[in-house]
């Protein structure tokens, strides 16, 4: 009994004097874990400057940038652990790591999906910054590019996160890229006004309207898409630009649709209301009808 408790105070003695001489180690990677932090984000931020003048490509220095952080951190917390004397923690974290990767793969699929997804996109993507974009009814401007997500702001103010999986998968529609977009809207003309002439003094004012776009890749033109009940359908097409997309967009068609309407006012073409056709049914021989008028001169 007394031999037992010799040993293990003797044992407990070996570990405490084992720990004392191991203290300056564990300080020292202590240090090093602080310093490797520091130096990690002055790494990450020289990269980011560094590479954002030569590429001019803010998502992808950033994407990237956060890749560099997190791989100085890992090799600096490794030797920290090698240097306090922690080999074997350092080498089971690498065992433990290897091992649980198919577990951990099964268990975050999603969220290795996205992570892989955010590398590819980093590389080659369909979209900048500040592009306007559209996934599915999501409609907006790209603003991030994170490991898990792309971060879009839509033009009612909402904040969307879209997992990069989706935008790998899915179909994205870039206004911005080309810089031009092409809008349209139909304008019905009656039956007995020419048609040429409308076409003629309809496309002259597109042209002619404040923000609208042409040239040789990009025409404005107007044609007869349909005959209505009542009217003949024009459909006039035109160009704007799309750096600045939505709110611009929207003010030009604005301005274009109401110069078309005054022009075709100016030259005598008409803009019928669609004909309405009542039928009586069954013993129904009229239609009560009352006109409620006023006369505005009487007192």
């Amino acid at each position: 009994m007394n031999e037992s408790i010799q040993l293990m105070k003797e044992s407990l003695k070996a570990y405490w004097e084992s720990f004392i001489m191991g203290v300056p180690k564990i300080i020292l990677a202590i240090i090093m874990i602080i310093v490797g932090f520091l130096l990690a984000n002055i790494i990450s931020r020289f990269f980011k400057k560094t590479y954002l003048l030569k590429t001019q490509d803010p998502l992808m220095v950033n994407f990237l940038s956060k890749t560099v952080k997190l791989a100085v951190l890992t090799l600096v917390i490794m030797m920290a652990l090698k240097v306090a004397g922690l080999q074997g923690v350092a080498t089971g974290l690498l065992t433990a790591a290897g091992a649980s990767a198919v577990i951990i793969g099964f268990a975050f699929k999603d969220v290795g999906e996205n992570f892989i997804s955010g590398i590819i996109l980093s590389f080659n993507r369909p979209f900048d910054v500040d592009d306007t974009i559209m996934v599915d009814n999501i409609f907006g401007k790209i603003k991030s590019l994170e490991f898990r997500y792309t971060k879009v702001k839509t033009f009612d103010g909402r904040d969307v996160y879209i997992p990069n999986s989706d935008i790998i998968k899915k179909a994205v529609y870039n206004y911005t890229e080309d810089g031009f977009f092409r809008l349209d809207f139909m304008v019905g003309i009656d039956y007995e006004d020419d048609i040429d002439t409308a076409k003629k003094v309809i496309l002259e004012t597109v042209r002619n309207s404040e923000g609208v776009f042409e040239d040789e890749e990009h025409e404005c033109f107007v044609v007869v898409d349909s005959l209505g009940v009542s009217t003949v359908n024009l459909k006039i097409l035109f160009w704007v630009k799309t750096k600045e997309y939505r709110k611009r967009a929207l003010e030009v068609k604005s301005t274009v649709v109401r110069n078309v309407k005054q022009v075709i006012m100016e030259n005598g073409l008409n803009m019928p209301a669609d004909i309405t056709e009542i039928k009586l049914y069954g013993s129904q021989t009229s239609i009560p009808v009352t006109v409620d008028y006023k006369n505005k001169d009487k007192e």
